[in-house]
């Protein structure tokens, strides 16, 4: 349909149409994925120890980010001079794993399916949860993919190795993969108050090559001192929870934690890490948006997801 005056085509407003992340192409063919980046979404939330309820995550935040979809050629930026995303940065979405209720292990492997697809055709895995288990099959397919840095940004470690005889709840995703020989450190940023970590979990941690960094130390450190903390040329996955935010912005996640960081001072902390380093994967995890009737927790998910993805491109000259 066409518009009055010299417009023509569709208005396509953020409310109008198919909800996929940013209104990008859906691929539905994971062997035939041909973009720089591919979202991916892993409605886990099985190994939550509290409220459930991130199942819903990818959902909410595919539909926040229609909030953002004006800017298919770019979004400027008159702070940064830059335009971000312009349409030479070829986004798709290529849906959510498939996930088998109660069954983690086969769950888990469906998600790491869908990143492996995602990187073997050259694309940058997003990929949304979840809890933060599906962290475990993120970097589990990054075997083949030479060494890599872990920057975590969370309330809370997530290095338990095992309890109870559970080892891939939302508790060990940092363990898990410290255990990889191809993570080779991690930068966890944000860890803070009463944790679901034990003094010998952050021993371990330490022992184990981690970086660990409170909110009130980045702060006392600043943007600089933090990502001072990554190795140079190291290559780096960002996982980040949304409850390393205060939840006074960030209230839609199962396990909130006062003291949080707020949006700008994860926002400068990404930009800085996508301008020194190669960033090989991203996972956003933990938005539970029926604990926020706003849907406030799923617009700063998108909104964080988007400007990170803008300032890795921006980066590499697109």
């Amino acid at each position: 349909m066409s518009g009055h005056g010299y417009e023509k085509g569709r208005l396509n407003l953020p409310f109008v149409g198919i909800s996929t992340f940013g209104k990008r192409p859906y691929v539905e063919d994971w062997s035939k994925i041909d973009a720089d980046v591919a979202i991916l979404g892993a409605p886990f939330d099985f190994g939550t120890q509290w409220r459930s309820g991130a199942r819903f995550g990818p959902r909410g935040v595919r539909e926040a980010s229609t909030l953002f979809s004006f800017g298919h050629a770019g979004a400027y930026d008159h702070e940064d001079d830059a335009t971000y995303l312009p349409g030479d940065v070829r986004i798709v979405d290529i849906g959510d794993a498939d996930i088998v209720h109660t069954d983690t292990m086969t769950s888990h492997a469906n998600i790491e399916t869908g990143v492996r697809a995602i990187l073997a055709a050259g694309a940058l895995p997003v990929v949304i949860g979840g809890d933060h288990s599906i962290n475990i099959p993120c970097i589990n397919a990054f075997d083949d993919q030479g060494d890599i840095h872990v920057l975590q940004i969370d309330a809370h470690l997530d290095f338990v190795d095992e309890r109870h005889g559970v080892r891939y709840g939302h508790g060990n995703p940092m363990r898990r993969a410290a255990d990889k020989p191809y993570v080779t450190g991690l930068t966890q940023v944000g860890i803070r108050n009463v944790s679901s970590t034990a003094k010998e979990g952050y021993d371990d941690a330490r022992r184990m090559g981690s970086s660990i960094i409170s909110v009130r130390q980045a702060r006392k450190m600043g943007t600089e001192g933090v990502v001072g903390h990554i190795p140079e040329r190291a290559r780096v996955y960002i996982t980040i929870d949304i409850d390393a935010f205060c939840p006074s912005i960030a209230p839609g996640t199962g396990t909130p934690s006062h003291g949080g960081f707020l949006y700008y001072e994860v926002l400068e902390m990404l930009q800085a890490v996508a301008q020194r380093h190669e960033v090989v994967g991203i996972d956003l995890v933990e938005v539970a948006p029926d604990y926020d009737p706003t849907g406030s927790t799923s617009i700063l998910a998108a909104q964080i997801l988007l400007n990170l993805l803008g300032f890795i491109f921006h980066a590499k000259g697109k």
